[in-house]
């Protein structure tokens, strides 16, 4: 069963009463339940109809986490590590039998607010031949309906090359949601594009972006996103002020309903911060991946 269907959250919408009768008023959405409320206007108490929505919820408190390989995560053996920013300061350690020195993936979905931030770490290049490849699956068991950015916090630097990609059918067959490097041409073959280049027409488009990938310390340059928000928007408004004319194009076009719809997500991090165009081969403890949040709303 769909998420957005499930009987327990359709009854936590205050307020919001499927009626059948609401179809004769205003078109239906067929992939929806249609829902009324009540509403003041210059010409006084109307119904106002809606597609029916339950309220999204924070998707990452249901997952199952994967990781390929499955013994990428820093601290067994023992690790020291040296700061990206400062090559020299090598006193970082990473020791899985020791709790506060231990980063297990479980760190990427806790509560964020800490201090000091806790955070998910990988092994170093020297412990793991070139190029630094990390698998990691988020898994749900069900259909999720996305409502809201997808949005990676790194502790370490962000990947210089990455891929975010999504599964419909609980990980049998994967396709690229959006492909991230600081150079997108030499990565990945594909001209750089933003979300703002896109249109209702393009909205499908499997883009390559350079928003993401520079930068790898300072702290308003820590997350990766995947924007949900400015694709709604294509058919909303900016605001999201019409979101009937949204659910109604999701409602008639199965691909674009499909587009915000997963089971299963994976990032693939195929290259970390290296902070310069040559890599320190004699100084490998350097490059790593931590993520401290991952964030996935939907319903």
């Amino acid at each position: 069963m769909r998420l957005h269907l499930a009987l327990g959250l359709l009854q936590a919408l205050g307020g919001c009463y499927v009626s059948h009768a609401a179809v004769q008023h205003y078109p239906a959405w067929g992939h929806y339940d249609v829902c009324k409320s009540q509403v003041y206007t210059d010409e006084g108490l109307t119904w106002d109809y809606m597609a029916c929505q339950p309220e999204a919820a924070d998707m990452t408190k249901h997952l199952k986490v994967t990781l390929d390989p499955p013994n990428i995560t820093c601290g067994d053996p023992p690790e020291t590590y040296c700061a990206l920013e400062n090559p020299y300061m090598c006193n970082n350690e990473c020791d899985a039998t020791t709790e506060e020195l231990a980063h297990p993936p479980g760190l990427m979905f806790d509560f964020e607010g800490r201090n000091p931030t806790t955070f998910w770490q990988s092994s170093s290049w020297k412990r793991h031949p070139r190029p630094l490849l990390v698998n990691i699956t988020l898994s749900w068991n069900k259909t999720i309906e996305l409502t809201e950015d997808i949005v990676l916090t790194f502790e370490s630097g962000r990947p210089e090359q990455m891929v975010l990609e999504k599964s419909l059918d609980y990980g049998r067959t994967w396709t690229p949601y959006q492909f991230y490097a600081t150079d997108c041409l030499d990565a990945f073959t594909m001209e750089p594009k933003t979300v703002q280049d896109l249109t209702q027409h393009t909205l499908l488009d499997i883009i390559c972006t350079e928003d993401y990938s520079r930068g790898y310390v300072w702290k308003n340059d820590k997350t990766v996103r995947f924007e949900i928000k400015d694709r709604f928007a294509l058919f909303a408004g900016p605001r999201l002020h019409n979101m009937a004319s949204l659910y109604g194009q999701l409602d008639t076009t199965k691909n674009l309903r499909d587009f915000f719809t997963i089971t299963d997500l994976r990032v693939r991090l195929l290259r970390p911060a290296t902070g310069a165009t040559m890599v320190d081969e004699n100084n490998l403890s350097r490059y790593f991946y931590a993520i401290s949040d991952i964030k996935v709303q939907g319903r």
